[in-house]
């Protein structure tokens, strides 16, 4: 039986919380948009996206929760700005992901193919 490391329930609930703020196409413009600045405001995504501000707030709330945002308060307003660490953390666990169903493919197609030439 195939039972994960300790830590890996964690790992995987990380990266499925930041994949899936990452599978609507505004969470990806507004981390893009927020890349490019050390932080910004709520208004000055909606100015860039053309969205409600209420929509943006939640897109913002979305991608905080998932750890791939900070938002710092200051005076009236949030500042949001693009944890990347958190984000650098995630394409890692996906590349780690992605290696480990590749290469798990290969050693069963080699084992179906050695297999076969035994018989």
């Amino acid at each position: 039986m195939n039972r994960a490391l300790p830590g890996a329930c964690c790992a995987h609930h990380a990266m499925t919380k930041g994949l899936s703020a990452l599978s609507h196409p505004a969470r990806i413009e507004i981390l893009k948009h927020l890349s490019g600045y050390d932080a910004c405001c709520c208004k000055d995504v909606v100015k860039h996206l053309h969205l409600a501000q209420s929509t943006v707030s939640q897109h913002l709330k979305v991608l905080v929760d998932a750890g791939l945002v900070q938002v710092r308060p200051e005076r009236q307003s949030s500042r949001y700005e693009v944890d990347t660490e958190a984000l650098q953390s995630l394409t890692e666990a996906l590349a780690r992901l992605t290696l480990t169903c590749i290469n798990a493919k290969k050693s069963r197609n080699s084992n179906h193919e050695a297999e076969a030439h035994e018989q």
